[in-house]
C-alpha cells in the first residue's frame, strides 16, 4: 500500500502516471498489434475488425464499471485507514467480475452476428468482424478478473506490478499474432479469427500471472473464502459508483456506431480509415489518460482522509499536466497525421480519410484532457453520475446533426469530424461546471 495523503501531489501524479501510461500503452498494444497484422489482409478485414472493436467498447463499459467502483471504494478505505473494508471490496469485486465475465461471453456470441450485419459495408467486412469477436469473446470475459485485481492495486496506490504483468501478456500477443493471423511458421493463416484467438490466449496468461502475484506477493489485501460470499450491498455500491462511467462508454459506443452507419455508403475504405484513425487517436491520448487514471486514487485517498485542499490540488495539476501534454500531441497530429496512418496501412484512400480525421479531431485533445480529469475526480469522490449529463450533451449535439447532414446531397466525411469536434468541447465545458458544483457540495464541510 502506498500513502498518497502526504507529499507532493505533482510528484505523485508524475510517478504514477508514467507507470500508468506504460500499463495503458501495453494494454492498447493488444489491439495495435492485431490491427497491424490484420491491415495486411485488405480493407474489408480492417473495417470488420474496426467495427467489431466498437462492440468491444460496450464490453469496455462493463470493465469500467468494475474498475471505477473498485478504485473509488478501495482508495477511500485506504485513506480512512480501513484495511478490512478494502479487503472486503476486493473480494466482492473479484466475485462479481466472474459473474459478469460469463455473461459477457454469452452476450457476445449472441450479438456478434446481428451487430456486424447492421454496420458492415459488405459481406467480407461482416464475416471478418464476426470471426474476430467469436474468438476474442473468451478473452473479453476473462479480463474482468484482471480488472478486479489491477483496480484494487491502483486503489492502494500500487501500479508497477500491473504494468509489468501486462507487459508479459502483450509479449505473448505479439508472438502469437503473426503466427495465428498470418500463419507464420504454420502455413495456416486464420485472419481476423487469429487476431481474436491471440488476444484471448494472452488474457489467459494475464489471469494466471495476476493470480500468482496476489497469492505470493500482495500483503494489504487478499482472497479470503469467507469474503467470497455474495454481498449485494457491496455489489450495489460498486455498481452505483461505476455505472455512470460504464453508461458513458455505452454512449460513446452509440456515437461510434452512428459514425459507422452514416459513412458506410462511402464504402469499406471509409470505414477502414475511420477504424484505423480511431485506434491511432486512442493510442495518442494515452499520456493524458494516464494522468487522469493516476489522479483518481490520489484524490480518492485524500477524500477518504478528509483533505479537501489536496483533492482540489489534484484536479488542478491533473488538468495542467493533461492539457500541456495534449496540446503538444495536437501539434504532432497536425504535422504527422499521414505518417501515423501509414504505420498500419499503405492504401492511399484509407490513409487520406484517417489522416483528415486525425487532423480535425486532434483539436479536441485539450478538451479531452479536461474531460478525463473531471471524470477522475468524480470517481474519487464516489459520485460519477454527473458524467452522464456531460455525455448526454455530447450525444445530443452529435447524433442529431450528423443524421440530418447524412441526408443532404452534399454530405461529406469531414462534416462528421467537425460535428464531433464541437460536441467534445461542449462536453468538456459541462463536465467542468458539474465538477465545480460537486466540489461545493462535497468538499466545503469535509475538513
Amino acid at each position: 500500500m502506498r500513502d498518497l495523503t502526504t507529499g507532493s501531489i505533482p510528484r505523485h501524479i508524475a510517478s504514477m502516471s508514467i507507470q500508468m501510461a506504460i500499463g495503458i500503452l501495453v494494454q492498447t498494444l493488444y489491439y495495435v498489434v492485431d490491427l497491424y497484422f490484420v491491415s495486411q489482409l485488405g480493407d474489408s478485414v480492417i473495417a470488420g475488425v474496426g467495427a467489431a472493436g466498437n462492440l468491444w467498447f460496450v464490453v469496455l463499459a462493463l470493465t469500467m464499471i468494475m474498475s471505477v467502483g473498485t478504485v473509488a471504494l478501495v482508495s477511500q478505505a485506504v485513506g480512512a485507514q480501513r484495511r478490512d473494508t478494502a479487503n472486503q471490496v476486493f473480494n466482492q469485486s473479484l466475485l462479481l467480475s466472474i459473474g459478469i465475465g460469463v455473461a459477457v461471453i454469452a452476450g457476445i456470441y449472441a450479438a456478434a452476428a446481428p451487430y456486424m450485419r447492421s454496420v458492415g459495408a459488405d459481406e467480407a467486412t461482416v464475416r471478418a468482424g464476426i470471426d474476430y469477436l467469436y474468438w476474442f469473446a473468451p478473452g473479453l470475459g476473462m479480463q474482468f478478473a484482471i480488472i478486479a485485481m489491477s483496480s484494487t492495486l491502483r486503489g492502494t496506490g500500487i501500479v508497477k506490478p500491473t504494468m509489468l504483468l501486462q507487459m508479459v501478456t502483450v509479449v505473448v500477443n505479439i508472438v502469437l499474432a503473426p503466427v495465428l493471423i498470418a500463419g507464420w511458421g504454420t502455413g495456416r493463416p486464420m485472419g481476423a479469427a487469429g487476431a481474436g484467438l491471440a488476444s484471448t490466449l494472452a488474457v489467459v496468461v494475464g489471469v494466471v500471472l495476476f493470480a500468482w502475484y496476489f497469492h505470493r506477493h500482495e500483503k494489504y489485501v487478499g482472497v479470503e473464502r469467507a469474503l467470497l460470499r455474495a454481498q449485494p450491498r457491496v455489489w450495489g455500491r460498486l455498481v452505483y459508483i461505476g455505472l455512470p462511467v460504464g453508461l458513458e462508454f455505452v454512449l460513446i459506443a452509440i456515437v461510434m456506431a452512428v459514425i459507422y452507419w452514416v459513412i458506410r455508403d462511402f464504402g469499406a475504405e471509409a470505414q477502414a480509415g475511420f477504424g484505423v484513425g480511431q485506434r491511432v487517436m486512442q493510442s495518442i491520448m494515452l499520456p493524458a489518460m494516464a494522468v487522469s487514471f493516476a489522479a483518481a486514487p490520489i484524490a480518492g485517498q485524500n477524500y477518504g482522509a478528509r483533505h479537501p485542499e489536496r483533492v482540489r490540488e489534484t484536479f488542478r495539476w491533473s488538468v495542467i499536466i493533461g492539457v500541456v501534454i495534449m496540446s503538444l500531441l495536437t501539434v504532432l497530429c497536425q504535422l504527422e497525421a499521414e505518417w501515423f496512418m501509414r504505420v498500419f496501412t499503405k492504401e492511399a484512400a484509407v490513409v487520406a480519410i484517417g489522416a483528415q480525421m486525425l487532423m480535425i479531431s486532434s483539436w479536441n485533445f485539450a478538451a479531452n484532457a479536461v474531460i478525463f480529469s473531471c471524470s477522475s475526480l468524480f470517481q474519487a469522490m464516489g459520485n460519477t453520475w454527473p458524467t452522464i449529463g456531460s455525455s448526454v450533451v455530447r450525444l445530443t449535439v452529435f447524433v442529431g446533426p450528423v443524421l440530418w447532414l447524412s441526408t443532404r446531397p452534399d454530405f461529406a466525411l469531414h462534416h462528421v469530424w467537425y460535428v464531433s469536434l464541437l460536441s467534445m468541447f461542449l462536453q468538456a465545458l459541462v463536465s467542468y461546471l458539474l465538477l465545480r458544483r460537486e466540489f461545493a457540495r462535497r468538499l466545503t464541510n469535509l475538513s
